[in-house]
């Protein structure tokens, strides 16, 4: 005997003959594989002992006393066949003349070659389950007395084909059976050979079609070979998973790893595969298969081991996708692993779910812990984000600028921040270190948004030629960039330019409505921050600056609000500190030849007397001295004059001429707001109007005239829902020109009903 090479072939032979006797048409059911894809099927003949009822719960129920290891890979009971009398499936659809006559029942003949092979071997347990199965398949058989005793004179060359099929040399014994056959016409391989020798070339294309990635040709196997697909091969199974899913039947894959998880019983199996359907599936899809889960021996969950695995999975999953809701309890779980094993992989899962669904707070506390950690681009670039979120992007600047040239996403992030930093309003105060390294990595980037930044910055620190500088370095990089357009036009007119603005407005003829009509071209842009957009998961931001005002042309005209400013939107500004002494000024003096102290007294005066270009001149007298405190009055006076005025530009200019307090700095700023808006509005610039409410909404609380202000240039934009919103709430305080915004919004959408 060859006994020395046989063990190989134990499991596999069992598993197969098993499995080959299963109910085939539930398999194929339930993968969703037609029948008539089944080319090895062997077609019945009837009366033949194929086509007589197997009792495959008895074979079940002989394997499980026999041998309980195999339990796992005992096939599923096959329904109570019908009668023998009655027609197979095999021959539905035929005619009653066409069906054929009944035949004798023949004493069959028992291929025993199987049973031999393992008793060879001395393996009791598949031995019995080769036993269980003969005598399912005939009742009569009576196994021999002594199963392991080989009997004296076998078939040597049978042996010998055995072997080889254990051994997986299957053109061998495919020769082999050929060479016989050829010698011996007479000679008829065992049919369960041929059987196993057919499953077994059938699983081994399978596996090489799935290594290969040519899913389709794995379906079409299974298909074929339904006898593959159960629990006693579950790689199979995997692999016929994964194909459904890479060639988009992801239901089907869904029904795979649903089948082992109600039918197969190794433990190790069932986990591997929530494992493996974990890596190929959503997560929807996989809260299904979690719903199979059983309840292990100890009375802990089936698949707490990989509990923790399947969390971090589902977080970086919603990582990708911020519409994705995952379960509070698996990013509990996440966040107790970062705080119990303080890994920095965790903190950094939590700080991108959360910054990608906008809780800006949150993510910042994970990004700062996994810096703590482990400081690194990724952390530091959502740290940066969530920094820009909140209003904070001098000290996102300052993060990233580490990190600026580690990726490229990195360098967005950076320069994004950059440009958010310029954005602030009122302009922060930024040292020349800072801002020469901004510019040196926005020239070597050619990053429009940060030149064009770069522009209006230069504008708010009363730097006229290096805005023009900049604007033109934006519209070299990027000609089509109208915002860079629009401050070049504006800052050719403020340093009196009439040839540049000519020119400028040559080249945007017909692209751009306030660049062509200038009708204040005075008058400073809006620079609006923006935070940036929502990152892509695991430090992939998709920066981008929305710095850029509006086009404000093309509306349809409507009715006006009546925006009550009785005074000034100076009055709006509270005068803090300076010396005010409003006597003396009645008459007409040269305030050149005041003292400075004098002077910022008669300003103040003449602003209480309503006077305010004689107070500009008083407080233009008083910027000339040299004490501190003086010099900042009388800026902060100037100002305020300005703004009474209605020139609100000269104002932003006034207010940069000495330091002012922050808190100074925000309450002119937010008057100058307001006066930019009422004046954009006169000029029919509806949507820069709505920017410069929206900078100011973002300093202080809007008044209700601003909020009809706003209301009615939604109502010119024929924005009709937003301009209901807005009039509504302001009608609700009991505000007369609401409710005349109403009339006009109900005027403009239904004339026929508001006669």
């Amino acid at each position: 005997m060859k006994s020395s090479l046989i063990a190989l072939s134990a499991a596999a032979v069992v598993a197969l003959v098993i499995t080959g006797v299963k109910d085939r048409g539930a398999l194929l059911g339930k993968f969703g594989i037609g029948r008539s894809n089944l080319q090895t099927d062997r077609p019945m003949q009837p009366g033949t002992l194929d086509s007589q009822p197997i009792d495959v719960q008895a074979v079940a129920d002989r394997l499980q006393e026999a041998a309980p290891v195999l339990k796992a890979q005992a096939p599923q009971p096959q329904q109570a066949a019908a009668p023998a009398a009655q027609p197979q499936p095999a021959w539905e659809g035929r005619s009653a003349q066409q069906l054929p006559a009944p035949q004798p029942a023949a004493q069959p003949k028992v291929d025993e070659s199987a049973l031999r092979y393992f008793a060879s071997r001395g393996d009791k347990v598949r031995l019995q389950a080769e036993i269980s199965r003969l005598q399912a398949l005939y009742p009569d058989w009576v196994p021999p007395a002594d199963p392991l005793a080989v009997p004296q004179g076998g078939d040597k060359q049978l042996e010998t084909m055995w072997q080889l099929y254990a051994e997986g040399r299957y053109a061998e014994l495919r020769k082999a059976i050929t060479d016989r056959r050829t010698v011996d016409a007479s000679w008829q391989p065992p049919a369960d050979l041929i059987d196993r020798l057919d499953v077994a070339e059938a699983r081994a294309r399978l596996v090489n079609a799935s290594d290969l990635k040519q899913y389709t040709t794995v379906i079409e196997i299974g298909a074929a070979t339904p006898s593959l697909l159960t629990c006693s091969d579950i790689d199979v199974l995997w692999r016929l998973a994964e194909a459904f899913v890479h060639t988009g039947r992801e239901a089907r894959s869904i029904d795979a790893y649903s089948y082992i998880l109600k039918n197969c019983t190794n433990p190790q199996e069932r986990v591997a595969s929530v494992q493996k359907a974990s890596a190929l599936l959503p997560y929807q899809a996989m809260q299904r298969l979690l719903a199979l889960e059983q309840p292990a021996v100890s009375g802990a969950r089936e698949f707490d081991s990989i509990r923790d695995e399947l969390a971090r999975r589902f977080v970086a999953e919603g990582n990708a996708d911020p519409k994705l809701d995952v379960s509070a309890d698996y990013v509990s779980r996440v966040a107790r692993l970062a705080q119990n094993q303080g890994l920095a992989s965790d903190a950094l899962l939590l700080g991108w779910y959360q910054l990608r669904r906008e809780n800006a707070p949150e993510a910042e506390k994970w990004f700062r812990a996994a810096r703590a950690k482990q400081d690194s681009a990724s952390a530091s670039q959502g740290l940066a984000l969530a920094l820009v979120a909140r209003k904070a992007p001098q000290e996102a600047e300052d993060v990233m600028y580490r990190w600026r040239s580690d990726t490229k996403d990195a360098t967005d992030t950076y320069l994004a921040a950059a440009a958010n930093l310029m954005a602030l309003q009122p302009p922060a105060d930024i040292s020349e270190d800072v801002l020469g390294r901004m510019a040196k990595e926005t020239i070597a980037h050619k990053y429009v948004p940060a030149a064009q930044q770069f522009g209006w910055y230069a504008r708010s620190l009363n730097q006229p030629h290096t805005a023009a500088r900049w604007f033109e370095t934006a519209l070299r990089w990027k000609p089509d960039d109208e915002p860079s357009a629009y401050g070049l036009a504006i800052t050719h007119e403020q340093l009196n330019n009439r040839k540049g603005v000519a020119e400028v407005q040559r080249i945007w003829a017909g692209r751009s409505q306030r660049i062509a009509s200038l009708d204040d071209a005075s008058q400073s842009p809006p620079s609006v921050e923006a935070p940036l957009q929502a990152p892509a998961p695991q430090g992939v931001a998709r920066a981008a600056v929305r710095a850029q005002p509006a086009d404000g042309g093309g509306a349809t005209e409507r009715p006006g609000p009546v925006v009550r400013t009785e005074m000034s939107a100076t009055q709006t500004v509270i005068e803090q500190g300076g010396t005010r002494q409003p006597r003396g000024c009645s008459t007409t003096a040269d305030a050149n030849l005041l003292s400075p102290d004098a002077a910022l007294s008669r300003g103040w005066c003449l602003m209480d007397l309503n006077r305010p270009m004689e107070a500009v001149a008083a407080f233009e007298r008083a910027l000339k001295g040299s004490a501190r405190q003086t010099r900042e009055d009388a800026a902060y006076g100037q100002s305020l004059a300005y703004l009474r005025a209605g020139l609100s530009n000269n104002a932003a200019v006034a207010a940069t001429r000495a330091p002012q307090s922050r808190e100074r700095a925000a309450e002119l700023q937010v008057s100058i707001l307001a006066d930019r808006a009422l004046a954009a509005y006169g000029a029919k610039r509806y949507r820069e109007t709505l920017i410069y409410l929206d900078q100011r909404a973002q300093l202080k609380r809007e008044t209700i005239d601003l909020m009809v202000l706003r209301g009615y240039c939604y109502l010119n934009l024929e924005m009709y829902g937003d301009a209901e919103r807005i009039f509504n709430a302001a009608a609700a305080t009991g505000s007369k020109d609401a409710n005349r915004g109403l009339a006009d919004l109900k005027q403009a959408t239904r004339p026929e009903t508001s006669g």
